[in-house]
Formats: structure tokens, sequence, C-alpha cells
């Protein structure tokens, strides 16, 4: 089916919803494909190619709503799933605050974000990829030894989302990722694992699989030789992947589901003071090229640039319609959903301004503490804030990194972590949704022996 085909099938889909006696509805369709390679010493270990289309119906009788999803698109399907749909949606409880966002809410533009390359790789070439990535970091240091293998990643696809307010918008999407795991040896039989990935819309500006091998050898050969150490508190330096990790829990408690179900420490704080004021946070749904980036959200609504923290103050929450009339606010666009889903709130672009100054300068100014370049397990309260994580990384010894550390604990409460950013980095980069500059943070306890 073409675009217009689809745009065509959304309209349809409504228009049977309302002969049903919808009062609202909404559609969403999508289909794309995914190829997906693993290597491992050269031999393909695993290799997937699929392509599949899904469309997602939601209808609203008043205040009840259900929803439904297909991936069979014959004519007879189809009204199966409009009447199945809107037979439950009659059948169950009402919730006041339901329904789609107001028609005055509706994106008005849906603007190019660089998000889709038209750029196609063969079968051999993608395995080549992934090949050239592992023989890179097989070929960088003696002492990689093994690997657990080689990914190259990449997949294409469009959505169609219509509602019965007259919105309907598409957009297509690509995303290409390589990523390699070696192995490193040491005499005496010790053993480490690290490993290093690249992501990008555009498969052009796809780093090398050469340079993502290079890069995953050095991590892993210099945690060789890691060793215990004990209990103290002492400066923490997160790097850009761990900081990304932490401010991943600020994304999570300022979703408004968190919120009004009572389970953020963020509760109640909203244009307080959360941080120093060389802290600033933005979502960014319109970024040009951005792995969350897209026109509209899961519900019509565009997407924008919120500032959620401004200059060390909490100024906003991540909300999709839903949880904005939970909690008496607006929606920010951040409406994520699955196919035959309800929305949800979700990321677009989440990042920290970075500052100025380099990751090795916030090394150089710790005369003793732990740089974190692992974290293990899920020890985070997010209703109290309390955080507790296994880690590895190395110690800092007079503004140098003396020694791998290993088998460590990392403590403190998000609120005083976040109050006590000491350092901001000025090393950001997207590989995800959510991305950090260097971090160190003034004081947390270090479990150790």
């Amino acid at each position: 089916m073409t675009d217009s085909d689809y745009k065509q099938l959304a309209v349809d889909m409504l228009a049977q919803a309302k002969k049903k006696g919808a009062t609202e509805a909404d559609v969403v369709i999508a289909d794309g494909e995914n190829f997906s390679v693993q290597v491992r010493l050269s031999t393909v270990d695993r290799l997937t190619k699929a392509r599949e289309k899904r469309l997602g119906l939601r209808v609203f009788f008043g205040k009840r709503s259900a929803s439904a999803a297909t991936s069979d698109f014959s004519s007879d399907s189809l009204e199966r799933v409009v009447a199945d749909t809107c037979s439950l949606a009659s059948a169950v409880a009402e919730d006041e605050v339901s329904g789609l966002p107001a028609e005055n809410l509706l994106a008005r533009d849906q603007p190019d974000l660089d998000l889709y390359d038209q750029a196609t790789l063969s079968t051999e070439q993608q395995i080549d990829l992934a090949r050239r990535a592992e023989a890179a970091a097989l070929a960088e240091d003696s002492r990689i030894t093994n690997s657990e293998g080689a990914d190259f990643n990449s997949s294409a696809g469009r959505v169609v989302l219509g509602n019965s307010h007259g919105f309907l918008g598409e957009y297509r999407s690509s995303n290409f990722s390589v990523s390699v795991s070696p192995v490193a040896s040491e005499p005496g039989g010790g053993m480490q694992r690290d490993s290093w990935y690249a992501v990008q819309r555009k498969f052009a500006r796809l780093a090398s699989p050469e340079s993502v091998g290079r890069e995953a050898a050095k991590r892993t050969v210099r945690r060789l030789g890691a060793r215990k150490i004990t209990t103290r508190k002492a400066p923490v330096v997160f790097d850009q992947e761990m900081a990304a990790s932490l401010l991943g829990n600020l994304c999570s408690a300022a979703s408004g589901y968190s919120l009004y179900k009572g389970t953020s420490f963020l509760i109640g704080q909203l244009g307080k003071k959360l941080a120093p004021d060389f802290v600033t946070v933005y979502d960014d749904g319109r970024m040009a090229g951005g792995l969350g980036s897209r026109p509209f959200d899961g519900e019509g609504l565009a997407t924008r640039k919120t500032m959620v923290v401004e200059r060390g103050v909490l100024t906003s929450f991540l909300l999709d319609s839903y949880s904005g009339r939970k909690l008496g606010l607006a929606s920010t666009g951040n409406a994520s959903r699955g196919i035959g889903e309800n929305p949800s709130v979700g990321p677009t672009n989440f990042y920290l301004v970075p500052g100025t100054v380099s990751p090795t300068e916030i090394i150089r100014s710790v005369r003793e503490g732990l740089y974190v370049t692992e974290l293990i397990g899920f020890g985070v309260n997010m209703v109290t804030g309390d955080y507790s994580r296994g880690a590895a990384g190395f110690w800092i010894e007079n503004g140098e990194l003396a020694y791998p550390v290993e088998e460590i604990t990392i403590a403190g409460n998000l609120t005083t972590m976040f109050a006590d950013i000491e350092s901001v980095g000025n090393d950001l980069e997207f590989r995800g949704r959510i991305a950090s500059p260097t971090l160190k943070i003034r004081e947390m306890t270090i479990a150790g022996n």
C-alpha cells in the first residue's frame, strides 16, 4: 500500500467506527522492515529479516473506550476489528478524563525532520559491516582474545495517524546501528568484557564499523586488572553513557503517569530548585535527525522543544493528554503509543545541555574518587529517590585514572545527587533518546570490601 492508500484506509476505518456509534476514534497504521545480523568470530550466528504491517484502532463511546489491533488488512478482518472494538468500548467503565485531545490543539504543521534514509543495503553488505566491526576489535590489541559478537541492525518504516477530529498525518523514519562486544584476557586467567556501539537515522552518518570495533577493544582492555576498594564516601564522575542512565531516572520521574499515580520523587517539586544554575534539561521532539524526533506525537499533537529544567529549576513535566488532564496541565506533545495500545508518556530527545569543561578536566578536579563506566541492577526507588546500584569503572587518584575497579555499589538519593552536581562536561553525544555529557556528583557512598 502507498501512503495515500494508508491515509484512505485510516479515513475509512474512522467512518466505520462512527457508523457503529463511536463518538470519537483514532487509528494508527504502521509498516516497516527490519534486518538484524550477529556475527561471532566472523561466522553468522543469527540473521533475521522481517517486514510487517499493523493497524490499531481506538474508539470512544462518550467516556468509555477500547483499543484493538490487527495485522490482517482484509476487508472482513477490518470490519471485525471495528465491530469488536466498538462492542468492547460500550461495555467498559467510564473514565471521566478519557478522550481525544481538542481539535484546536492538533498539529497544524508536519515538518520534514530528516528522519528517513532511502539508502538500501544488501544482506551481504550488512553482514560485512558486522564482520568489520568485530575484526577491528580483535586486531586492536593482542589481549583481545575472544568476542561475544558484533551486530548490525537496520530498520525503516512509516506511520500514519488519523482521528475523528480531522487530523491525518504520516512520516517515515529509518535507523542504522552497529555494535561489538569483545573479550580481553590477561596472564593468570583474568577476563573482562565491554562493548561499544553507534546508531544514526542516516547510514552515511553512522560511525565506521572499524572505529566502533577499536573503541570497544580499548574500553575492554582498560578493564583488565580490576580491583576492589574499601567502603568510603567520595566524588563520583559518570561517563556519558552512565550519566544518560541517571538522566533517564529524571525522565521517568517527570512522566505524568508517575506523577498522578504517586510514584515519583518529583511530586510537588514543579517550580522548585532541583539542581545548580548550570543545569538545564530539554526534551526536543523537533531536533533534525534526532533518534526520538517526529513531527507529531501519538495523539496527533505537535511535538516541540520543552524546557524541563531551567537553570536548575524544574519547570515542566512530560505529559500526554490523559496525564495532563489528571494533573490539571496541558499536554507537552509527549504521547507515545504502541499499535493497539492507549497512549502513554515517552521522551523524544531528552538531554542535559552540555557545559564548557572536558571530561579530562572533570577527572583532573577529583583528588580521590570514582569514574563510573558501568552500572548494574535496578536499585532505584522512584518514589523516594533512593539510589543504589552495582558499578564498575576506574579509581581516580590526584586527577588521573589510577586503576580499574569492580564489584562495588554506589548509593545516594536522586534529590541529593541532582542538587550535588558539580560539573557538566562538554561531550554531549546522542546514541539514544536520552543523552547526557559527563557528570560529576560532589559525593556518594561507595561500598566495596
